[in-house]
C-alpha cells in the first residue's frame, strides 16, 4: 500500500518564556512569521501529502491567513488545541484524512529542512516509529530532587530528541487509546509510543533544528538563516 503521510504541526502552546503577549509563532523570523517557515518546510517536502495545524482557538484566523499568504496548499485543517500538548496532538490526529503515517512536529522548530523531514519520514515508514535527534555534546548528570548528582550516563548513548517524530497510524492510535484508558499524559510522542513496548528508531537530525522558545533563540535562528543564504 502506498504511504500517505500527514504532517501534524503542533502550535497550541503558550509563549511565556518569550516574554511577549503575541504568540512566538507569529513573531517575525527574518522576514516572515515563525509558523510560516515551519509550514513551508512541510509544504516543500514531496513525501508530505497533507498538513494539519493545531493552534490556539484565538489564533486560528491569523494562522489561516498566514497559510494563505504564503501559499500553503497542503493545509487541510486548522483545529483548536487542548489543555496539554498530548491533547492537542490527539485533536489533530482526529482531523487527519486518509493517513498511513503521522509526522508530528513542533511548530516552533521553524528551521527544519525538507531534507531532514524526508529522512525522518523514510525512517518512520521503514521502522514504524522514528524521530530525528542529535547526539548530546555535554556531559549529562542524573540528579535527585535536591540537586545532588546520582550518576553520570554514558554520553555516547545520549541523544537530544527533536521533531518531526513519525509513526505508523495503527501504532500511534493504539498508543493513544492506551493513554486515554490509563489517564496518562506525555509531553513527547516517542514516550507515548514507548509505553506500548514499541521500539522507536532515532535518525540523525541537525543541530540547526532548534526550537524557538526565547528571544535568544530568535536571534540564533536569524543567524542560521543568514548563513544559509550566504552558502546558497
Amino acid at each position: 500500500m502506498k504511504s500517505f503521510v500527514t504532517a501534524l504541526i503542533v502550535a497550541a502552546g503558550g509563549s511565556t518564556r518569550m516574554g511577549t503577549r503575541k504568540s512566538k509563532l507569529l513573531l517575525d523570523l527574518k522576514g516572515m512569521p515563525v509558523i510560516a517557515r515551519t509550514l513551508l518546510a512541510f509544504e516543500n517536502t514531496d513525501c508530505i501529502q497533507e498538513i494539519v495545524l493545531v493552534c490556539r482557538k484565538e489564533e486560528r484566523e491569523e494562522m489561516l491567513e498566514i497559510a494563505q499568504i504564503f501559499g500553503v496548499r497542503k493545509l487541510s485543517s486548522v483545529v483548536s488545541g487542548g489543555k496539554t500538548r498530548q491533547q492537542s496532538v490527539f485533536q489533530g490526529i482526529k482531523a487527519a484524512g486518509a493517513a498511513t503515517h503521522f509526522a508530528i512536529h513542533d511548530g516552533a522548530r521553524a528551521l527544519i529542512t525538507p531534507e531532514d523531514i524526508q529522512r525522518a519520514v523514510s525512517d518512520g515508514i521503514c521502522f514504524g516509529a522514528s524521530s530525528l535527534g542529535v547526539p548530546v555534546k555535554d556531559t549529562i548528570k542524573v540528579v535527585d530532587g535536591e540537586g545532588y548528582v546520582q550518576g553520570t550516563p554514558n554520553r555516547a548513548l545520549m541523544w537530544n530528541v527533536q521533531t518531526p517524530q513519525v509513526f505508523e497510524k495503527a501504532v500511534y492510535q493504539r498508543a493513544m487509546k492506551k493513554a486515554e484508558q490509563e489517564g496518562a499524559d506525555y509531553t513527547d510522542d516517542c514516550q507515548l509510543v514507548e509505553q506500548l513496548g514499541v521500539g522507536v528508531h532515532l535518525c540523525m537530525g541537525s543541530y540547526e533544528n532548534i526550537k524557538i522558545t526565547t528571544r535568544d533563540d530568535l536571534a540564533l535562528g536569524e543567524h542560521i538563516l543568514q548563513l544559509r543564504e550566504e552558502d546558497a
